[in-house]
């Protein structure tokens, strides 16, 4: 899903910071059981329908993230699922492919939100995306814990790799059909060839 700033029925479009409880508050309400939404910075974002390339893209991605992670029993692959960090109660995220490691209790999912980012974040650009909001959804992701985040670009038919130097500050290396994507620390024994993606 790709996100349009809400503009829509009169109880949600008042000029005010929303919360993560307002948006699980409105997911339950049967009048949003068709909407998806993201928080950003309390704003309320609402998800517009992708097209097949975006989601065709996302899909492989999942699978083929999937596909390793139930091989090595590492954790959880997830698709548009909302991310939050527990003390930050104005942003949630939704990315399209995501992963988390899972403690060695191996915790069932819930229904609710995931109170913690992803390790590994995935978000694909669609037509109406622009390269500087997706590098601030990057950083809104690595600010809160990921480690790791692939901006996938398919009409550079490449993606962008965004990382936290030691100082905080985001570093992005484009990685075009030549090379291969890591799942690093995140998911250490991850390699993706960006070619796969775009045969």
């Amino acid at each position: 899903m790709r996100e349009m700033i809400m503009d829509g029925p009169a109880q949600i479009n008042q000029r005010r910071r929303f919360t993560v409880a307002d948006l699980w508050r409105m997911a339950q309400l049967p009048e949003y059981a068709d909407r998806h939404f993201e928080l950003i910075e309390g704003e309320l974002r609402e998800m517009a329908p992708v097209g097949e390339l975006h989601g065709s893209l996302a899909s492989l991605i999942n699978r083929l993230l999937g596909n390793y992670v139930d091989e090595q029993g590492m954790g959880r692959v997830t698709i548009e699922t909302g991310y939050y960090e527990l003390d930050d109660d104005e942003t949630l995220l939704a990315p399209d492919v995501a992963f988390r490691r899972l403690d060695a209790k191996g915790n069932p999912p819930t229904n609710s939100f995931v109170m913690q980012m992803p390790d590994l974040a995935v978000e694909v650009k669609s037509p109406r995306d622009t390269y500087a909001h997706m590098r601030r959804k990057a950083e809104l992701y690595l600010q809160r814990g990921t480690q790791i985040v692939w901006l996938v670009y398919p009409e550079r038919r490449g993606v962008e790799v965004c990382t936290l130097d030691e100082a905080g500050a985001i570093v992005l290396d484009f990685i075009d059909e030549a090379g291969s994507l890591s799942g690093g620390d995140a998911l250490p024994g991850f390699v993706l060839a960006v070619s796969r993606l775009f045969s």
